[in-house]
């Protein structure tokens, strides 16, 4: 069974900057891709960022620009670089792992909370 492990995060003013990563217990080049969503209390489950196999990255609207997603393949890990951090990014954010032909494996998830 595929394992994600994220860690990283945690409780950061406004302004600050984390870094999350997300550990798998297989190689990451047997997935479609890879990548994190977010859940805030209130609102809707929202995409956060997404990298390819191919290492094509997509970005939600509201963190592009900010946030820097990237893969190390020899360590199976995917990470995100969250900068210019803002109360609007707290929630628990959860990795993601498509693997071929089809379906998704899901992390516990990670809180990352933003102090104003």
């Amino acid at each position: 069974q595929v394992q994600l492990a994220e860690s990283g995060g945690g409780l950061v003013q406004a302004g600050g900057s984390l870094r999350l990563s997300c550990r798998v217990s297989r190689n990451i080049l047997s997935f479609i891709s890879m990548g994190w969503w977010r859940q805030a209390k209130g609102k809707e489950r929202e995409l956060v960022a997404d990298i390819t196999s191919d290492d094509i990255k997509d970005y939600g609207d509201s963190v592009k620009g900010r946030f820097i997603i990237s893969r190390d393949n020899d360590q199976n890990t995917v990470y995100l670089q969250m900068n210019g951090l803002t109360t609007e990014d707290t929630g628990v954010y959860y990795c993601y792992a498509d693997p071929r032909p089809r379906g998704r494996h899901w992390g516990q998830g990670t809180q990352v909370t933003v102090s104003s």
